[in-house]
């Protein structure tokens, strides 16, 4: 584990985020005196939803006719 005191936290802020990104942790010293400690966050877990556009079956097949104007005789049979 790095350490580094505050001013240099605050000169090398950039490269130490690069470190802890990185895996690494460092801990930020007032003096001698530990005071802080840079670590990495633990990505959360992914999320199960697919994300949007994304394929998750097959495409649906149907006759060609399933999009036809009903016949007379259908619009009678449902009374429309």
């Amino acid at each position: 584990m790095k350490s580094v005191t505050t001013h240099q936290a605050k000169t090398q802020l950039s490269q130490l985020i690069e470190q802890v990104r990185a895996g690494e942790e460092i801990t930020i010293l007032r003096g001698s005196v530990p005071v802080a400690k840079l670590v990495p966050i633990t990505q959360e877990k992914e999320s199960t939803r697919p994300k949007l556009g994304k394929m998750t079956s097959e495409p649906v097949d149907y006759a060609d006719d399933a999009f036809a104007p009903l016949t007379d005789e259908e619009l009678k049979d449902w009374d429309l």
